[in-house]
């Protein structure tokens, strides 16, 4: 597994309890590999290879394009091709992203959508996408999977922007924007991705998100529910939000452009094809998925 430090992998390795697993990364701790050691020995080999490691979108904006390309494909065509030659290789489990597909969608988000990522965060991830379905191997099993985003204890972004408003009592001031969005527990990802290792279905993309969608305005009730605390949501007409935002963009406060846009913008992800397939339910509904999230939150 590689990315096991990570939000994903930490709680990835909870679920594998009861399996034995190695780490792989750049800077291994324990009975870890490094990627140095990995390529240089031959006679390494694995059934499953579970890649989440990656470079996410730096918020910072800190980070070069070529740091994408080398996290986001090189890394995945580096550690494919060993999977292509390992003997005893059975599974390869990409996580790639909905936003190697689009960054904005109207109405659904559909495995057959035409993709058209605008950021280097989301070409990079596509590039690698492509690179896998252009090599696909007889008698072995590749999943591409899109997560939407990801929730769950160790989460942070702006999932815990919002919370802070609820735990605060502060009024939530974007309750003017209407939206629709998918969410995705990390247990619910985490149970996939095991189930893809004991399922045999046709390797491909899949994408991954709890079932229904929620606006902000519901999530911020879920969670004052989950403090005991009443909502208090206050609409600020959008047009003075937005100019406030630029503001924002200029002198760097909280509220930027591109935050406004996460917290307000409708992003409705369709998880049919990937249920079809296992021909199950996923372990948790999208409520209870946030309500271990908030309880995580409260620390």
């Amino acid at each position: 597994m590689t990315g096991a430090s990570g939000f994903v992998g930490q709680n990835l390795q909870k679920h594998l309890k009861d399996r034995p697993w190695k780490a792989l990364s750049r800077n291994p701790s324990g009975s870890g590999l490094s990627y140095a050691e990995f390529w240089k020995q031959n006679d390494l080999s694995f059934r499953h290879y579970i890649h989440l490691a990656g470079k996410a979108h730096d918020l910072k904006k800190t980070s070069g394009e070529q740091d994408y390309w080398e996290a986001n494909y090189e890394l995945t065509r580096k550690l494919y091709d060993r999977f292509l030659k390992d003997p005893h290789a059975e599974t390869f489990i990409f996580i790639s992203s909905v936003k190697a597909c689009a960054d904005r969608v109207t109405g659904w988000l559909r495995e057959e959508t035409p993709c058209a990522p605008e950021t280097v965060y989301g070409k990079s991830k596509r590039k690698a996408e492509e690179y896998l379905l252009d090599n696909l191997p007889e008698g072995k099993r590749v999943y591409i999977l899109r997560p939407c985003m990801i929730h769950g204890p160790g989460n942070k972004g702006n999932l815990n922007l919002l919370y802070a408003f609820a735990q605060k009592g502060f009024p939530y001031p974007l309750a003017a924007f209407t939206n629709e969005r998918s969410f995705l527990s990390v247990d619910n990802l985490c149970w996939v991705m095991l189930r893809l290792m004991e399922k045999d279905i046709p390797s491909g993309i899949y994408q991954v998100a709890d079932s229904g969608v929620f606006s902000t305005d519901e999530l911020i009730q879920m969670m004052a529910a989950s403090l005991g605390k009443p909502a208090r949501l206050l609409k600020i007409p959008a047009g003075l939000l937005r100019a406030a935002a630029r503001v924002g963009d200029r002198l760097r406060l909280p509220l930027t452009s591109e935050r406004l846009q996460k917290l307000t913008e409708s992003y409705k992800v369709s998880n049919e094809k990937l249920l079809k397939a296992l021909g199950d339910d996923l372990p948790l509904t999208a409520r209870q998925g946030f309500e271990k999230t908030f309880e995580a939150f409260k620390g």
